[in-house]
């Protein structure tokens, strides 16, 4: 499984474009593909809602790939 850091430039990120930000889709729309289809879970969780905020802290899997949120340094 391939682990990945993403940083939250905000207070949160919609599931659906964090997995078109690293990579894993072309498009918000094939991330809501992704989680419809139930190929996503957050903190080990199936997630089923496809626009869910995602904070730092919180780690993201997606097929074979792990992502870790972490916040900005930047306040």
């Amino acid at each position: 499984m391939a682990d990945v850091t993403f940083t939250l430039e905000a207070e949160t990120i919609e599931v659906n474009q964090l997995l078109k930000l690293v990579g894993l889709c072309d498009s918000g729309g094939a991330g809501k593909a992704m989680v419809a289809e139930g190929r996503v879970q957050v903190d080990g969780q199936p997630e089923h809602r496809k626009t869910a905020k995602i904070r730092a802290g919180q780690t993201v899997t997606c097929d074979d790939m792990s992502i870790l949120v972490i916040a900005s340094d930047a306040s």
